[in-house]
């Protein structure tokens, strides 16, 4: 069978699965049943299936996708969070779109704290939202930024999806995660810099609150001191150590959960019912995260004996691409695909022609990683099915239309379309950072 052929034939069986509602991991595992049967000659081989379906998870480098899990798991059930939220908003007075603001700020506190893009969404929707409405904030200045820094958290560690990208693509872990806080920052900083001047430029958009006015200084500083810096002290410990070489990710992710239950009980949070909750929700997310590993590996290795692979390297050769021609052809595709896709879905049906091709175009794969990232972020904004879109559309209120979500979201795509732009012309911005490690 011709490489094309056995490719399309792989791929659309996973496509066929998807659109049937099949879940994803379930998807690969079809895909893998009948690619066994075509290319290796019958069903005999499944001892080889299942073999390196365990080899696949069976890797101590996947400990801190749980871990990292576990810790966001932990603040999000506890309602630590909240406070954190609570304590930037009164600080905050006078500032155009001052809600907005204290979205992308806490939400990048959030980010740091949890790695869950779905639950920094979730939370500063549910938590915001409402009393952005009812103030008379315009739905695009008040849901698109609670969409945008939601994704940060996929870059600013501790990210579970960059442990899961170093783990599957051989990128130290360690720099990845490091790698991510100057990207993530910078685009903190521009949604910040948007919101201050559309609100500047039209005050209506975000009407001015005089609630907090009467407060004193100290009354204003004295929830930020309570509530969010000792908070901050989870982001340290992670990446302090990560950075200064004393813990591996593993064991920081190790030492986030611990400060995670330690912040819990200090502000007289935790219970039993919050760490069966959170230990509930990561051992669902964990498990679907590590069967959808499992059943892409298998797949990569049949499209590996299928011939698929050599096909799609042999084609790009002849495409006779420079290295950033290479690079700027797979993020086209990631992008075009993110507008269908989840995120690991799309990481891992791309990575095993991505892989090889990067390295025969001796692509620097700490860079690469970092612009994978970026991408992912960008996608879950990117219309029709951004899965930011839907966790927004869950949490906003039913006048608010799904084509009026969509308009929130188009500013911040085009500032992350942006830093993607920037990364990819000076790769120094994400390899400065660790080159220190």
């Amino acid at each position: 069978m011709e490489w094309y052929l056995a490719l399309l034939l792989m791929l659309a069986i996973i496509a066929v699965g998807m659109a049937i509602g099949l879940p994803v991991a379930f998807s690969f595992i079809g895909a893998n049943l009948i690619g066994m049967v075509v290319f290796m000659g019958g069903t005999g081989s499944l001892e080889f299936l299942s073999g390196e379906m365990f080899e696949s998870v069976a890797k101590f480098s996947f400990l801190p996708v749980v871990l990292f899990l576990l810790m966001g798991e932990i603040l999000f059930q506890s309602k630590v969070a909240f406070r954190a939220i609570n304590a930037v908003d009164i600080l905050i007075s006078r500032v155009p779109g001052r809600m907005s603001v204290v979205a992308i700020t806490g939400g990048t506190i959030f980010s740091s704290l949890t790695g869950s893009t779905i639950a920094n969404t979730a939370l500063m929707g549910g938590v915001l939202l409402p009393d952005m409405l009812k103030r008379g904030y315009d739905p695009g200045i008040a849901m698109g930024p609670i969409m945008a820094t939601g994704g940060i958290a996929m870059l600013i560690p501790p990210s579970a999806l960059a442990v899961l990208l170093g783990s599957l693509a051989y990128i130290p872990i360690s720099s990845l995660l490091v790698a991510g806080l100057m990207p993530g920052m910078l685009m903190a900083a521009l949604f910040l810099g948007y919101v201050l001047i559309r609100c500047t430029i039209n005050p209506e958009l975000a009407p001015v609150q005089e609630s907090v006015e009467t407060l004193t200084r100290r009354e204003k500083w004295r929830p930020f001191l309570v509530y969010v810096l000792p908070l901050m002290l989870i982001f340290v410990a992670v990446v302090g150590s990560i950075f200064g070489g004393i813990a591996s990710p593993t064991e920081a992710a190790a030492i986030g959960c611990v400060a995670a239950v330690i912040a819990a009980a200090a502000y007289r949070s935790l219970s039993f019912d919050v760490l069966n909750t959170a230990l509930s929700e990561t051992a669902k997310v964990a498990s679907m995260i590590l069967l959808i590993v499992a059943g892409s590996t298998t797949f990569s290795q049949l499209l590996s004996l299928s011939g698929a692979i050599q096909g799609m390297l042999g084609f790009v050769d002849g495409l006779n691409l420079t290295a950033f021609g290479a690079v700027l052809m797979m993020l086209c595709v990631l992008i075009f695909l993110g507008a269908f896709m989840d995120q690991v879905s799309m990481l891992l049906v791309t990575l095993p022609f991505f892989l090889p091709i990067a390295h025969a175009q001796d692509v620097n794969m700490l860079w690469l990683g970092v612009l994978f990232l970026v991408v992912m972020e960008v996608s879950l904004l990117t219309p029709p099915f951004g899965l930011l879109l839907f966790v927004m559309r869950g949490v906003a209120p039913e006048s608010i239309s799904m084509l009026a979500i969509y308009r929130a979201a188009i500013p911040f795509i085009c500032l992350e379309v942006l830093v993607l732009f920037v990364l990819f012309l000076f790769p120094e911005l994400a390899l400065w950072l660790p080159s220190f490690l």
